[in-house]
């Protein structure tokens, strides 16, 4: 009898937890469609609730390991948070390779007897716009390539402009807008156009449109870019130092990427001659042990550290983060 009644409780107490973990991430889930307005219909509602807690776990596991001091990063819950990984990175990794385009640019040299400083963060300098959210688009090329020119037209009139990303995205025909794109055809454009229009008489849509590019509001031109040594590290901090932020093409295929939140984001499972998204590198330094490369991106404030990312430096061209790097000169 008592054998019966142990098992009846134990039966009980795992129905009851089981029924409090449900409801909690229920809460959980109404909390997070309310915070990042998020509407579905009553089929998609339920998918998206599975993918959603499926997230939740594999922010929990990474996330003790972090604590154990296992991993140098952790994870953390964002807008993309209902989103499975496979239609994550093909709607926001827009980056699509142009091979031999590069050989069109000069290539960076670090200028004669410089010493680059051992941390930097070009923010602190005026040189940075506010972070972007490109949404469901795959314009990630574009606000790499208007980042780095907004750096260089600042670095030389000392005016920090917000340069417009679907000028780009609707009359760079060279590119595919919002299916990708590669920066330096979108340097060839600026270039070849006399200019790219101001953010704010061109605002973002993030979708493709008919091209409406207007001369009277020329915010930056360029005279040509330089392309980096391919895979070099050193070099990259030397052009950051030298130069300012640069625009990056990074392996950010992993679910990990999808859900960073802090620290020094090293992925072992990381390509480094394979990317597929562009982002705008603005920095470097070392924290708790780990070099870094600080880089911008265009998913909206609420992924990362605040829209950003401490990528592993000095790791073997992690994630290819040195490999395909360009700048435009003004």
């Amino acid at each position: 009898m008592k054998v019966v009644t142990l098992s009846v409780i134990l039966a009980l107490a795992v129905s009851l937890s089981a029924a409090a973990s449900v409801k909690l991430g229920n809460q959980d889930w109404e909390l997070f469609k309310r915070t990042h307005g998020k509407n579905y219909t009553v089929v998609e509602d339920i998918i998206r609730l599975e993918i959603f807690l499926k997230n939740v776990e594999k922010i929990a596991e990474h996330n003790l390991r972090y604590e154990k001091g296992e991993v140098s990063y952790f994870l953390g819950m964002n807008q993309y948070g209902d989103l499975a990984h496979n239609e994550f990175v093909g709607q926001l990794n827009g980056y699509k390779s142009a091979g031999l385009a590069k050989k069109a640019a000069r290539t960076f040299m670090k200028p004669e007897n410089f010493q680059a400083p051992a941390s930097l963060d070009w923010r602190t300098k005026g040189f940075v716009t506010p972070v972007n959210n490109q949404g469901p688009c795959g314009s990630c090329w574009a606000f790499a390539a208007t980042g780095s020119l907004e750096g260089q037209h600042f670095r030389k009139t000392g005016n920090l402009v917000s340069l417009s990303a679907q000028n780009l995205i609707d009359c760079n025909h060279k590119n595919y807008g919002c299916d990708g794109g590669f920066m330096q055809f979108a340097y060839d454009y600026i270039k070849s156009n006399n200019g790219i229009d101001t953010e704010s008489s061109y605002p973002y849509e993030a979708r493709d449109f008919d091209c409406r590019y207007n001369a009277a509001n020329v915010g930056a031109t360029i005279t040509g870019y330089e392309v980096l040594p391919s895979g070099d590290e050193d070099a990259l901090v030397n052009a950051l130092a030298s130069a300012g932020p640069i625009a990056i093409v990074i392996d950010a295929s992993h679910r990990s990427f999808q859900l960073y939140s802090g620290g020094v984001y090293v992925e072992p499972y990381c390509r480094n001659n394979n990317g597929d998204h562009t982002a705008l590198a603005i920095g470097y330094g070392t924290e708790a042990g780990e070099d870094y490369f600080l880089v911008k991106n265009s998913w909206g404030t609420s992924w990362g550290d605040g829209g950003y990312i401490k990528m592993a430096r000095n790791r073997n061209n992690m994630c290819g983060i040195a490999t395909e790097c360009v700048y435009p000169t003004v």
